[in-house]
């Protein structure tokens, strides 16, 4: 028994030591890289800031917010308050700012897209309310011209709906029936054109039909020009060029439509309510709204052209590099100057893409647009004061030196010919899935079709030696996905990687197809 004892706190000794070791080492790591409320708080945990080049992309996080939407949003934050309260306030003074008959404040553009169609079909229904997405004995159609279909209307397909595509103006009115719940169309250049806005209203007016609008990125005018053409709402993106709070999007149009849309947001038990915006995004995204039509916007497009002016001065000397400076086509959307820059291949060989990633990858990071085969474009839109002199010394430095634009290596002579049909399995981070991939190669090109789980796209690329490489594009619901596959062939099996691109990385094997 003492033998027992003594083992049993042995064992105990060592099972609190080991307890003490993991909590100081998890203390220890915790101590590593404590939040710093500075500055440098990005960094204190790991992660790299970057010098937005690009333009208002959320993956980038859009724009950033004007210091009085800071300043809001902060004092927003130090009080209580009823929402329901909160946003009647807010959506009549948006109103009166943007000459709109009413106005919501939504967790982003897409969250507007979803509160209007789930207004569109439930109203202020409660019963309605609680059975979304399921549509059964409601309306379940969205008619969006064919123009319009894009990643974004996910945010309307999310209810359940079926999209209802028309081409040409005489299929809109057929189109219409009794399970059309509302029409969509994505705002730029089409929008002038025959299934445009001032088209489709009276259509949509005369079968009471609700008419909504995406302008995510567009500069807010006052008074509405959608609205004006017959729009009955219009949404926007809080973080973009109106400079509020990312997550934030904002909803102009019929007051009756709107409201239906909030009590189809949350802090309402509806279908919406996963897409919170809180009183700060609420309360910023009006000081932003305010501040709208008191900022000076000729003098930022001069600063804007100034900026890049500069740029383009620092790479002058650069015999072999010219700068042009573009100006936006007539479009709302995301209206910025751009410089392009461009090199002579023939005397500096350097790919954009390869500076691109340069510029990302290197300290400061800078993040560009549009890379070429020889080109990249600066956008000013979302510069800070002096990221111009940060940029233009960086470019300098790397086109003066261009570095990692060795020619790529010579093909060699395929190992086998591809040609056929292969069974592919793709792996993804979780769950996989069967493609099938039908090739056709002459010496080292490959052409073919790639065909996914629901449709299939046309496939480019290469095989040297034993080395394969293609590029396929398959049609999706409002887009299109990109597969990039890089593999090995052992035998009568291929094998590799697959970039997906956003959606991250995914692995593959291939196997020819055995025939029955």
């Amino acid at each position: 028994m003492a033998l027992w004892n003594r083992l049993r706190e042995t064992f105990t000794s060592r099972r609190n030591l080991f307890r003490a070791g993991g909590l100081a080492a998890v203390a220890e790591a915790t101590q590593a890289a404590p939040l710093e409320l500075t500055p440098k708080l990005y960094e204190s945990i790991g992660v790299r800031p970057v010098i937005n080049a690009r333009g208002t992309f959320t993956i980038i996080t859009g724009s950033q917010s004007l210091p009085e939407v800071k300043k809001a949003m902060e004092e927003a934050s130090r009080h209580y308050v009823h929402l329901d309260e909160l946003m009647e306030g807010v959506g009549k003074r948006i109103a009166e700012i943007t000459q709109a008959e009413y106005a919501i404040v939504t967790n982003g553009c897409s969250a507007a897209l979803s509160h209007f169609t789930a207004a569109a079909i439930a109203g202020f229904n409660p019963e309605r309310m609680q059975r979304l997405p399921d549509l059964i004995g409601l309306r379940n159609e969205v008619i969006i011209p064919a123009y319009s279909r894009n990643q974004y209307d996910h945010a309307i397909r999310m209810l359940g709906v079926k999209v209802i595509e028309v081409r040409e103006f005489a299929e809109l009115e057929p189109a219409i029936n009794s399970r059309t719940a509302l029409i969509y169309i994505l705002a730029g250049p089409k929008d002038d054109g025959p299934l445009g806005t001032a088209a489709i209203a009276p259509i949509a007016g005369k079968h009471n039909v609700p008419l909504i609008v995406d302008a995510a990125a567009e500069v807010l005018t006052i008074p509405n020009v959608h609205l004006a053409r017959g729009a009955t709402a219009v949404a926007y993106s809080g973080g973009k060029c109106i400079r509020g709070p990312q997550a934030a999007g904002l909803l102009l149009g019929d007051k009756a439509m709107l409201q239906a849309a909030w009590i189809n947001s949350a802090p309402h038990h509806a279908f919406g309510r996963s897409m919170k915006v809180g009183k700060e995004e609420i309360m910023g995204m009006l000081a932003a709204v305010e501040m709208w039509p008191k900022r000076d916007h000729k003098a930022e497009w001069s600063l804007w052209e100034e900026r890049l002016g500069y740029i383009a001065s620092r790479l002058q000397p650069l015999s072999a590099v010219t700068t042009t400076l573009r100006q936006p086509s007539p479009d709302l959307s995301n209206r910025t100057p751009a410089l392009r820059v461009e090199w002579d291949l023939s005397r500096l060989n350097l790919s954009g893409q390869t500076l691109a990633k340069q510029m990302l990858d290197r300290e400061p990071r800078i993040v560009v647009a549009n890379p070429t085969a020889n080109s990249i474009q600066v956008v000013p839109y979302m510069l800070m004061p002096g990221e111009e002199k940060i940029i233009a010394t960086k470019l300098h430095g790397l086109l003066a030196n261009p570095q990692g634009g060795a020619a790529p290596a010579s093909m060699e002579a395929a190992a086998a010919n591809l040609s056929g049909q292969w069974d592919v399995q793709l792996d993804f981070g979780r769950g996989s899935a069967m493609h099938t991939l039908v090739l056709e190669q002459d010496g080292n090109t490959l052409l073919g079709t790639h065909r996914g789980e629901f449709d299939q796209g046309n496939l480019t690329g290469t095989v040297s030696a034993q080395i394969v490489r293609f590029r396929s594009s398959i049609p999706t619901l409002g887009s299109r996905i990109a597969f990039e596959f890089s593999g090995k062939l052992n035998g009568n099996k291929l094998e590799g990687t697959v970039n997906l691109g956003e959606y991250g990385q995914a692995s593959f094997s291939a196997e020819r197809h055995r025939y029955a």
